[in-house]
This record gives structure tokens, sequence and C-alpha cells, in this order.
């Protein structure tokens, strides 16, 4: 993928067979990640992180928009690891590529800048001097004459300027960013009464800028124990997610553990 960047230059043939060969792995890793939230169990691991960081490169340059939807297990995947907080403390917003990069063409022509007219003359020539038009010229006779008439159009001008400049200006509508969070709640254990759980969560951890999904779902995990998966939107300069993780992992009597399912910008 170097080479997409100029850092080594290789034969299209090569170029071509490797991105092949790259994209016939992602199909494997789709197939496999059907079904699964994570590459290993129902927690984030060292696995998704490496191969996340992995695919940062191959996502922003030859798998366009096209080609992520022949993957959509493996990009629904990609953009949940990327989304979560410790992700995007580290390696900032990962933004996809729309259209795949070609191989660097060290041979390629650069377009030349073209230079703009010079004033006055004509393209690609030196400019010639204009001479003032008659309407233009001074009356050098009467710099020293009657200008009431001038003074006073000046005067309403000045006069009409200052009215709107006092007029009140209109706030512009300040832009909220906002983000949507997903998380899945595990309960302590199979008589933990989830619907409960969930009530409670909606209904005690509440503050300004965070706006809880009425809707949730449970989802089985193994032994006849179900995780509750539940959503909020927040204002981000208002709500920290860190926060309310740590408000429902104090719920120690009910929760085992809570984890970040997606984080999404909106």
């Amino acid at each position: 993928m170097y080479s997409v960047f100029g850092h080594k230059e290789i034969p299209a043939a090569t170029f071509n067979e490797t991105v092949k060969a790259l994209k016939t792995n992602m199909m494997t890793l789709n197939n496999y990640l059907k079904g699964k939230y994570y590459l290993v169990g129902d927690n984030v691991t060292i696995a998704d992180v490496m191969v996340a960081a992995y695919l940062i490169i191959p996502m922003q340059t030859v798998f366009d928009g096209g080609y992520r939807k022949a993957i959509p297990n493996v990009t629904e995947w990609f953009e949940r690891m990327t989304g979560l907080p410790s992700f995007v403390r580290t390696c900032g917003y990962i933004k996809l590529s729309e259209k795949a990069f070609k191989q660097w063409d060290p041979n390629a022509k650069v377009e030349p800048i073209k230079a703009p007219a010079a004033a006055g003359g004509k393209k690609g020539g030196k400019g010639k001097k204009e001479e003032p038009k008659k309407d233009d010229d001074v009356d050098m006779d009467d710099l020293f004459g009657d200008d009431d008439e001038d003074d006073g159009a000046a005067a309403k001008a000045a006069v009409a300027k200052a009215k709107e400049a006092a007029k009140p200006k209109k706030e512009k509508k300040k832009v909220i960013a906002m983000s949507l969070v997903l998380l899945e709640v595990k309960p302590l254990d199979d008589t933990t009464d989830l619907d409960k759980l969930a009530t409670g969560i909606i209904k005690n951890i509440t503050q300004d800028g965070l706006y809880w999904k009425t809707e949730y779902k449970k989802e089985p995990v193994a032994f006849g124990i179900f995780k509750l998966i539940i959503g909020f939107s927040l204002e981000d300069e208002k709500v920290s997610v860190d926060d309310i993780v740590e408000k429902i992992e104090a719920l120690e009597d009910e929760v085992q553990s809570v984890e970040i399912a997606a984080f999404n910008k909106i």
C-alpha cells in the first residue's frame, strides 16, 4: 500500500495482484465476522485493535465506497472499532476513501498552474498602463470650490451607515456537536431482571445533554444469560461517555460489565 503514496515504486501488475490478494483476504474476514461484534469473544481484544489499525491505510486508499458494500461485516466492525473513544483519542477520526487510489506514477505529468493575465494587457504579455478617462479627470481649478452639495450627500450616507450598524445583528445559530452511542450491558447473573435494569438506567442516570432511547434489546450471550443493548444520544461538550459507563458499572448488584458497541457522530 505504500506505493500509492510514492514511498516505493513497484510494477503495475504487482500492485494490482497485491490489491487483489488483500481483497480476497477481506472476503474471508467478512465471512468470519458474520453475526459477530468482535474478532474474539464478546469483548474488544488486542486482535481487534491490531487488525483495525492494519486496515486504516487500505480503508483510506484502495477500498472505495463501492467495494466496501461487498464487505458489509468488515466495514461495520471497522467503523465500530475506530469509533471507540480510546481509538479516536489515539488515532483521530478515520475518513474512509470514496474513490480508490491508483498506483503512484513517477512519470505522470504535473499540470502547470496558469498565471493570471496582467491587468490592462493581453494574456501572457506586459500590461499597458491605462490613461485616466476624461470623466475621471480631476478639476485642478476647483479644489477649493463650492462642495456643500457633496458634503450633504456624504453626511446623509454617514448617518445611514451609522443606523445600519446600530441595528441588532442576528446571531448565528450555534451548531451542537452530537454523538450516538450503543452500549452492551452484561448482567451479574441470569437472575438479573434486564427490563428492570433498563428502566432504572433510563430513569436514574440523567443529566443535561443526555438523551436515552426508550427502546432497548436483550440478546443471548451463553448458558441462558442475556445481555442488554441500550442506546443514547449526547451533546459532546456536556456529556462524557466514560462517565455514563462508570455510572452503570457502579450498579454492582446488577451489572457485571459495560462495553461500547458503537460510537458515531450525528
